[in-house]
């Protein structure tokens, strides 16, 4: 087999965080890695710009600490320094007309301690009485996985999860938990229900113990969340320039197909073809861009991966971010932010104090505070067609309903999000298993990114790891069968 270049060439179509840690991975390998972005900018979903002088992030603005992979690779490329830690990550529900605060015992809103859950006051004296059901009931049967509504209502009533566990699983995934799987979505828990009889019993086996917590137990080494002075969208740019790939942008994969001795990409706009060709490819794109270049690859594999990814949903969401003079506020925001249940009906799913949240940001002297307000869910797509200026009237309007703030905010900012969060519905993990199955049929081809393992940073991170080994694996077994021949 012929390289199509001195050495091995790597082509990663797609160029946000999933593909630019790919490109990191396989950085000092003795490898020509080029990585192809359709848009305009690097980073997909992690953007930053300034509003009211104040850099911002208008994507994703923590990463789970407590998972490793994504403070590695800052750590790696010399950015632990600009690591910050939230000043506060205490949360409540807007819901029922008042901001109830989250129960301190609770596993993605699922109850560990329901006499805790009972004071907060974000359920009704029957939905609290409904969910202490969970502790006498016999174990759920669940045979193969289920939606997390269909699970946790079973246990705990309808209206916990509408007013606790879908507000929360909506701030992740912009979806609706009654069709969210509870195998992908709530994994620890699932297992751990198999091992319990009572789910708040399983909640409570992945919380430190309460005696620890009150006894001032050992501090964890790392924060729940944290994120980049400059705001989590500086990172891409970072990746990129030290993997020492060749990146390029508005250059999108239009199809892909096997030639002899590797694979041939047609990138660029179809009035004018360019054609690259590349030993090994890593597919970092969303589900149906995935698709359709599987599909028109040859064999039953890439067509089951590719009727697989076809199958995916996405919602589109919004962020709209407003400036306001802390007078507007009665009293200084509370909390890093709230959550809003959909069955409420208001424009706004999520709130986030970001000043607040993240003390870095409050400038010095200055009585600025920064909200964050996340719109949209699945299925809403006719809320977010408003413009920005209706957008950000609606969000401001639920905010002053919420928290009292008075008068219009200093300056506006509205960051659309189109099909940007994969829906992991019931059955998806056997779903990725048939994808991953099926590229494997392909010699020198992988597949990373958020439709796969997880939304978050860190996972998008992992699942790039795994196709850049993937990759080495394949390159270093070809190697060693054409020095044997």
């Amino acid at each position: 087999m012929t390289s199509p270049s001195p050495r091995p060439a790597i082509a990663i179509a797609g160029g946000g965080i999933a593909g630019l840690a790919a490109a990191f991975f396989l950085r000092d390998r003795g490898l020509d890695v080029t990585v192809l972005e359709g848009s305009p900018r690097l980073g997909g979903k992690l953007a930053v710009s300034p509003i009211a002088g104040v850099a911002v992030d208008e994507g994703a603005e923590a990463l789970l600490a407590r998972r490793p992979e994504g403070t590695d690779l800052i750590e790696t490329l010399g950015l632990d320094g600009q690591l910050r830690t939230p000043g506060t990550t205490a949360s409540r529900i807007w819901t029922r007309g008042g901001l109830y605060p989250l129960p301190k015992r609770q596993f993605m809103g699922v109850p560990a301690d329901v006499d805790e859950l009972g004071a907060t006051g974000i359920l009704s004296p029957d939905g609290a009485a409904r969910a202490r059901d969970d502790l006498r009931l016999p174990p759920t049967p669940r045979d193969g996985d289920v939606s997390v509504a269909g699970y946790v209502g079973a246990r705990f009533g309808p209206e916990l999860v509408d007013r606790l566990v879908d507000p929360l699983l909506g701030g992740v995934y912009a979806g609706r938990s009654d069709e969210l799987s509870f195998e992908a979505t709530l994994g620890d828990l699932a297992r751990a229900s198999r091992q319990h009889r009572s789910l708040a019993e399983a909640a409570a086996s992945l919380l430190p113990a309460p005696a620890a917590a009150a006894a001032g137990g050992p501090a964890p080494a790392r924060p729940v969340f944290t994120t980049l002075a400059g705001g989590l969208g500086t990172l891409p740019a970072a990746v990129a320039a030290a993997s020492g790939a060749t990146v390029r942008t508005s250059a999108m994969t239009r199809e892909l197909a096997r030639i002899h001795g590797g694979w041939r990409l047609t990138i660029g706009p179809t009035r004018a073809p360019e054609r690259l060709d590349a030993d090994a490819v890593i597919l970092a794109v969303p589900a149906r861009p995935a698709s359709r270049l599987l599909s028109g690859l040859a064999g039953a594999g890439p067509a089951s991966a590719s009727a697989a990814l076809a199958e995916f949903r996405y919602a589109s969401m919004a962020i709209v971010t407003l400036a306001y003079r802390a007078g507007a506020f009665p009293g200084p925001p509370e909390g890093s932010g709230y959550l809003v249940p959909a069955v409420d009906g208001h424009a706004v799913k999520a709130v986030t104090f970001s000043t607040v949240k993240w003390p870095h940001l409050r400038p010095e002297g200055e009585d600025l505070v920064i909200v964050r307000c996340s719109v949209g869910r699945l299925g809403e797509e006719a809320l977010l067609q408003r413009d920005d200026r209706e957008l950000a009237g609606l969000a401001a309007a639920d905010l002053a309903a919420a928290t009292g703030v008075r008068g219009a905010p200093a300056e506006i900012r509205v960051t659309r999000w189109g099909g940007g969060l994969p829906q992991y519905t019931v059955g998806h993990r056997d779903r990725v298993s048939r994808i991953r199955a099926g590229v494997a049929t392909q010699p020198g081809l992988a597949v990373c990114g958020a439709a796969y393992d997880g939304v978050g940073i860190p996972a998008c991170i992992a699942s790039a790891r795994l196709a850049a080994d993937q990759v080495l694996a394949y390159l270093e077994t070809r190697d060693a069968l054409a020095v044997g021949q």
